[in-house]
């Protein structure tokens, strides 16, 4: 069964907008930004992801957590952190389409702090905002049918999954299906969706963007519960993803280091022998020096393996 939306003008603009940024973005070769942009990236998400639900770690405190380093901070907060840079590190490990993986990427996010991580709730549960009940979630015997008709949709239905990541979203925080966790595993899983349908998504910091306009994020799940319909939460998302992009492209003139120029290279080439000419054609920005410079450090690193002399030279990664 399809999630109740409507396809509006807004919808469609900002689609337009944001396909046209995607090109942009393939165009400054951005799609997988260089290494240092999307460390920082990564851990601006985890950040932002655990701030909303309450997390006091900074983004320094985090970094020096990703480098070993002691954190003065409660036990609970560092555990979570840990656990969203476990999870994160994992995303090429789960399917996007598939039940299961939901289920056990909240295992790994929730571990040590929910009894039951990975296992939907049984019991009927409300969201409280002061003293107020804001959301009443379906019946715990609903949870499971309800995913399964989620997870068909996802996977069948022919819309962008543009709109079916924001529809997604929306849908399993109305279904709310663990006791907890459901807001991050479902920022999670609007990020897997949309890396499906460009690798860019993978590390942009949606997250960020998401904390920046909190009040603004639950104001449109309200809206969209007492409507019935995701239909204002899509538009709220796709609006966050418009300007994340925009924020991306505004770092294109950020340098880009010799590795950052072989590592990218290597998810054009994959498992192929390649000349210097081939590497220049790919990186039309460098001189041949700047090329054969790369070429010889990524050899001299064993990152590249070098068959060949002179003009017959070929290279192939490891």
């Amino acid at each position: 069964m399809k999630p109740p939306y409507e396809i509006t003008s807004t919808i469609l603009n900002l689609i337009s907008l944001i396909s046209e940024k995607i090109g942009e973005v393939k165009a400054a070769r951005l799609i997988k930004p260089h290494t240092e942009l999307r460390k920082r990236n990564r851990i601006k998400t985890i950040q932002s992801s655990l701030e909303i639900e309450g997390n006091t770690l900074t983004v320094e405190q985090i970094t020096d957590l990703i480098n070993d380093k002691r954190v003065l901070a409660p036990k609970k907060d560092i555990l979570e952190v840990k656990n969203a840079i476990n999870v994160y590190s994992k995303l090429d490990s789960f399917d996007t389409f598939k039940l299961d993986s939901l289920c056990k990427a909240h295992e790994i996010l929730m571990h040590d702090l929910l009894d039951n991580a990975g296992q939907f709730r049984r019991t009927s549960v409300g969201i409280v905002k002061g003293s107020e009940i804001a959301h009443l979630a379906p019946s715990g015997e609903m949870v499971y049918p309800l995913l399964k008709d989620l997870f068909g949709y996802l996977k069948n239905d022919n819309d962008l999954l543009l709109i079916k990541s924001c529809v997604f979203h929306y849908e399993l925080e109305f279904i709310h299906p663990f006791l907890d966790g459901n807001g991050r595993i479902g920022r999670l899983w609007q990020t897997l969706i949309l890396k499906e349908y460009s690798p860019v998504f993978e590390f942009l910091p949606i997250e960020t963007l998401v904390k920046e306009r909190q009040q603004d994020y639950y104001n449109s799940l309200g809206k969209s519960d007492s409507q019935g319909s995701s239909t204002i939460f899509i538009e709220f998302m796709l609006d966050i993803i418009h300007v994340a992009l925009e924020d991306l492209l505004s770092t294109q003139n950020m340098t880009v280091k010799n590795t950052d120029r072989i590592n990218l290279f290597k998810d054009i080439v994959g498992d192929n022998y390649f000349s210097r000419q081939e590497y220049l054609r790919h990186n039309k920005e460098i001189s041949a020096a700047t090329a054969s410079r790369d070429l010889k450090n990524a050899v001299d690193e064993g990152i590249l393996e070098k068959a060949g002399d002179k003009r017959l030279t070929k290279y192939i990664f490891k």
